[in-house]
């Protein structure tokens, strides 16, 4: 018989308490290292090529995602992966600063990508939820999320699951792939 949420949770807890590694099927977050960064940067390139759930449009090497994994930890903030049981990065998660000046320090952005196979198997889910948490602990107060308005209804309602409020439309602000994009802007307060 498949275990609710919270017993499967419970489970989950009950293991690492006492030591058990994670079986096969188990989805594990936590916080990256550098040597998670090449399959990272696999998902995310993967969005860049083949969707508009990302405004970027050139593929981003492994130095850029070490440039970015130091600036956000030299800023104290997350950047988490799903891992499964058998060590592949099923995602990612990390938030940054929103805008550069100094009164928005307390305001970040999220950004979440999951392999296209973990993808509806509350992956997502779990990296938004440690992501919330550990967010709140570095001292943000407000989340952001910036979100394609073409493709991304997943996204859409992962965040709207986590009590994100819709805050805004921006239409056509980003062209890629021949077309014009918009974006819907979401917010929570921690």
């Amino acid at each position: 018989m498949p275990l609710d949420s919270e017993s499967r949770w419970r489970l989950v807890r009950a293991k690492k308490a006492k030591g058990a590694q994670p079986d096969s099927n188990e989805v594990v977050v936590r916080p990256a290292v550098e040597a998670d960064l090449p399959q990272c940067a696999e998902i995310y390139n993967y969005y860049i090529r083949n969707s508009v759930v990302t405004f970027d449009e050139d593929v981003m090497s492994i130095e850029q995602w070490r440039e970015k994994f130091a600036w956000i930890q030299s800023l104290g903030m997350p950047f988490l992966v799903a891992k499964s049981g058998g060590g592949q990065t099923l995602g990612f998660a990390y938030v940054a600063p929103w805008r550069q000046k100094s009164a928005f320090k307390r305001t970040v952005e999220d950004s979440i990508y999951l392999r296209p196979a973990a993808i509806g198997k509350r992956v997502g889910t779990k990296l938004l939820a440690e992501l919330i948490d550990q967010a709140k602990a570095a001292g943000a107060r407000e989340i952001v999320a910036v979100i394609s308005d073409q493709g991304a209804e997943s996204s859409i309602a992962l965040h709207e699951h986590f009590g994100f409020k819709h805050q805004g439309h921006l239409g056509k602000v980003g062209f890629k792939f021949g077309r014009w994009l918009g974006t819907v802007l979401m917010q929570k307060s921690l």
